[in-house]
């Protein structure tokens, strides 16, 4: 019985070492104490960070500006004491979700709390002297200026990034949908500077990092901004405004068309939603007091109205040309800045996810399904645009023509041409063609980049939505070498991919990023006219 009894201390002391052995990465030794939190001073008082796990250095939930409801972004007031820089601040107020995304296993979400006080943004360096003078690379997030935060992608997580390139990182929160971009400008004096909000929070923390950034090692002057779908609007949209000068040097879109309406078109927005609410100039101030889902609901319902109105489509928020907060042509600071635009194989609209959720795996079509599944989308042109695709993309398999998008190319190739004539700086067009060996394979979808340019693939819920591959891990560190070193000296390329500037006369020259990347003329003109006729 002793003997026993002795096996089992034994084998439960052995159990447990071996449990906490485990918690430990190979190779890693279990540290015998804690890491010192970074503590720095900013501008209105010190901030404490933490430390991650690789030694990356964090500053998360920094407040960057305060501002009342309709008001424009103020300094936060200083502070004393140490103020805990450890957990992400709110986010914005966002229409209300009821459905998981269809797209949740390969992007998945985070969801938080909201609150309109929500100028807030998070960091990450690898030093906090101030004469490393790294590069700094800011993120705006995406949600078509109706949704999203810079925490609500896994993805965004900006640690691996800032290791990998030993840069900084920053991703920012700003009011979005109808707080950030309802414009009441017309009812007078009290409301003249609410046009354009969201983009002026954005101005308030490019200004905050041009005055705080060098205590976390960044250089003030060598600042890139990126952005996504609404985020790459933002982007495009700070390239207009004249308040941005001096703040960036360095911009990327990622997967949008620049489309800002007007501001006979925003002022008509702003009176539909104060009638809708029941409110007139005399009561208007009521306004700042309204239960948020109110508001945004008259919004939208504005958005309807005016789109009747004018006979066209208010998809959703949007900025507006008011020639005072943002211009209708560059201001001359934009002229030389260099600009990367580019955008996904599939993109929203096209992508395989659907399909991939009926069961269906475009990989095993034999060919006569292939032509099948073409001519359903493109009718007797089914054969031209099997040929103009192949050709194209030899390493593609000719079922890829099904889901290649042409929605966004197009006009991002304009608008790269607009930039270029416009001064003496070069822009760079890339297309993201990689196919994610996961559930079959995963076509690149809106978003999926993202994934990529911040080194994120080892994240346990990104590892899975990727596949973990050793073509996965190769992908993320040729994409987001190339953003390191844009955002280093403005240009893209690295040993053994030379990135060309993009030719504006002859509206070609493309960095495809896939398993074998490649620069090449990429003139797909003739494919897409042939696509866009069906």
């Amino acid at each position: 019985m002793k003997k026993l009894l002795m096996l089992c201390v034994i084998l439960v002391a052995a159990g447990s070492f071996a449990f906490a052995k485990g918690n430990a990465e190979p190779g890693k030794s279990i540290p015998t104490t804690p890491p010192e939190m970074p503590i720095v001073k900013v501008s209105g008082g010190q901030l404490k960070g933490f430390v991650e796990g690789d030694g990356t250095l964090a500053f998360t939930g920094v407040r960057y500006a305060v501002a009342e409801r309709f008001g424009k972004p103020q300094p936060v007031p200083a502070w004393q004491g140490i103020k805990p820089a450890q957990v992400y601040g709110p986010i914005p107020m966002v229409p209300e979700q009821t459905a998981v995304g269809y797209d949740e296993f390969v992007w998945p979400h985070r969801y938080y709390i909201q609150s309109e006080d929500c100028q807030y943004l998070n960091l990450w360096t690898q030093t906090l002297s101030s004469s490393a003078k790294k590069p700094v690379m800011i993120f705006i997030h995406g949600g078509s200026f109706n949704n999203g935060s810079a925490m609500e992608a896994v993805s965004y997580e900006g640690g691996n990034l800032s290791k990998f390139g030993d840069v900084v990182v920053i991703t920012v929160n700003h009011r979005i949908n109808v707080l950030g971009y309802l414009d009441l400008s017309s009812f007078g004096d009290a409301y003249k500077d609410t046009t354009n909000l969201g983009q002026l929070d954005l101005i308030a923390a490019l200004q905050w990092v041009q005055e705080n950034v060098a205590q976390f090692g960044g250089d003030p002057n060598n600042v890139t901004i990126f952005g996504q779908s609404g985020g790459c609007r933002k982007v495009q949209s700070l390239l207009h405004m004249p308040a941005a000068e001096g703040l960036f040097s360095k911009a990327i879109g990622h997967s949008s068309i620049y489309n800002p309406i007007t501001q006979e078109q925003a002022n008509r927005i702003g009176q539909l939603t104060v009638q809708k609410l029941g409110l007139t100039a005399a009561t208007l101030d009521q306004i700042k007091t309204i239960d948020y889902r109110t508001l945004l609901a008259a919004g939208v319902y504005a958005l309807g109205e005016a789109g009747k109105e004018y006979g066209i489509s208010f998809s959703g928020w949007n900025v507006s040309i008011d020639n005072v907060t943002l211009l209708a042509t560059y201001p001359e600071f934009a002229k030389s800045i260099p600009f990367i635009q580019g955008t996904v194989f599939s993109e929203a609209a096209n992508n395989n996810l659907n399909l991939i959720a009926q069961g269906i795996n475009k990989n095993t079509w034999t060919a006569a399904e292939t032509d099948q599944y073409l001519a359903k989308r493109f009718g007797s042109d089914a054969a031209a645009v099997k040929a103009a695709f192949t050709g194209l993309f030899p390493e593609k398999k000719p079922q890829d023509a099904f889901f290649y998008d042409i929605g966004r190319r197009g006009p991002t190739l304009d608008y790269l041409v607009e930039k270029a004539q416009s001064g003496s700086a070069p822009v760079y067009n890339y297309l993201f063609a990689f196919e994610a060996p996961v559930n079959g394979g995963v076509l690149p979808f809106h978003c999926s980049e993202l994934t990529y340019v911040f080194h994120n693939v080892n994240l346990r819920e990104v590892t899975r939505a990727t596949g973990g591959t050793v073509d996965v891990y190769k992908m993320q560190d040729v994409m987001a070498q190339a953003w390191i070193n844009f955002a280093r000296t403005g240009n893209p390329s690295q040993p053994g991919l030379e990135w060309k500037p993009f030719d504006p006369a002859t509206k070609t020259g493309t960095l495809v990023f896939d398993t074998n990347s490649r620069f090449a003329p990429l003139d797909d003109q003739n494919l897409r006219q042939i696509m866009a006729a069906r």
